[in-house]
């Protein structure tokens, strides 16, 4: 297949990218910046999101577009100049895919776009599957909303558009070596009350589910990308310090949690029970569906 790929240079772009060429698929990573990626025989980088670059004019016909695209959620404090930040990256980057869509002489097959569980906003007693169709009242509710409107235009191409919300990802980068720091310094514990549920997913599951719903014609809107069995941050902490061997006792109390990083402790100290209800009946196997053996996978 010939696949389009925003950010394919972040965290999970940088996965799709190397499974995807290893079983043959021609990619072409959409960037800012193409001429500090050498092109390979499998994969070409083709310019975007700057005045004067036309990437319809680089590109053959697409099978597929995955739009990864959008300022990480945790890079610094949550600033009103940082919220606008984020929301506005993602909305810039779907608006140029979906000029992309227009301006193409054949209509890509399908398209599949980053969302988030942040969608559904937190508890922790409620279940939420894609049969959930009210949004949360969160920052990061009203960001994955309208990133998902802005994604659905494409259907108005005849696109067959699938927005997977992730959970939190699990991989040798991203939050999960962050989690282990400290474990491994002898010093961790739950977060806040630990209390709240975290959806969490292997990286491996992540591709999985974007391959699955590239080539999987029933896939189509919400899919809810995480794991089938989410824990509470205490219980994730106590598996953490199990496959580290290292002790689980020391707290970190949520004034100070909210003291230095402001709104953005909600990411640490709010969760929700996401459960992947339609990839499961649309027949996807989960790797790695139980967290014990995906942190064993990462960590040792």
């Amino acid at each position: 297949m010939r696949i389009a790929i925003t950010g394919g240079t972040g965290f999970v772009g940088t996965h799709l990218t190397r499974q995807l060429a290893s079983e043959g698929h021609d990619l072409y990573i959409l960037t800012r910046s193409p001429d500090k990626h050498p092109n390979t025989e499998r994969v070409t980088y083709v310019g975007w999101l700057k005045e004067g670059m036309k990437p319809e004019k680089n590109l053959p016909e697409l099978d597929a577009i995955v739009n990864l695209a959008g300022e990480n959620l945790n890079s610094s404090r949550w600033t009103e100049e940082t919220k606008k930040s984020i929301m506005n990256s993602r909305i810039e980057a779907t608006e140029s895919v979906l000029d992309l869509i227009k301006n193409m002489e054949q209509t890509t097959k399908v398209l599949v776009n980053a969302s988030a569980v942040g969608f559904y906003g937190t508890s922790e007693t409620e279940t939420f599957t894609e049969n959930t169709t009210t949004p949360g009242n969160d920052f990061l509710a009203k960001v994955t909303t309208e990133w998902e409107e802005r994604a659905q235009k494409a259907e108005l191409f005849g696109v067959r558009t699938v927005y997977l919300r992730f959970g939190v990802i699990l991989g040798e980068e991203g939050a999960l070596p962050k989690m282990a720091i400290p474990y491994k310094m002898y010093a961790g514990g739950p977060v806040g009350n630990g209390e709240q549920w975290m959806s969490w997913i292997h990286i491996r599951d992540i591709i999985g589910l974007i391959e699955f719903s590239i080539k999987n014609d029933k896939a189509t809107g919400p899919i809810n990308a995480t794991a089938p069995n989410p824990k509470r941050n205490k219980e994730l902490g106590k598996s953490i310090a199990k496959v580290l061997n290292k002790p689980h006792w020391l707290p970190a109390p949520s004034p100070a949690l909210k003291l230095a990083l402001g709104e953005m402790s909600t990411l640490l100290l709010q969760g929700q029970y996401v459960y992947p209800q339609k990839a499961l009946e649309l027949g996807y196997q989960f790797e790695y569906p139980e967290l014990e053996p995906a942190l064993k996978d990462i960590l040792l």
